[in-house]
């Protein structure tokens, strides 16, 4: 949403524009991280849990490597 929309009137936008905003708005209700970014460190442990799940880690070897027995 640009600050273009935000400063007119719901009768001065054209549907697109209007739907955009409708859009917008539900997926800030529903998520409220919308259109925010992780941070790099965050979306690098994320792809790494992604990986270790893909590769079919267990759990007891997790706790294996980090000495957690």
């Amino acid at each position: 949403m640009t600050i273009k929309t935000l400063n007119k009137k719901v009768g001065d936008m054209t549907v697109k524009e209007l739907e955009k905003l409708i859009k917008d708005t539900v997926s800030e209700v529903i998520d409220t991280d919308h259109g925010l970014e992780l941070r790099p460190e965050v979306e690098k442990e994320l792809r790494e849990s992604r990986k270790r799940k893909e590769k079919g880690i267990t759990l007891e070897k997790v706790v294996r490597e980090l000495g957690l027995e």
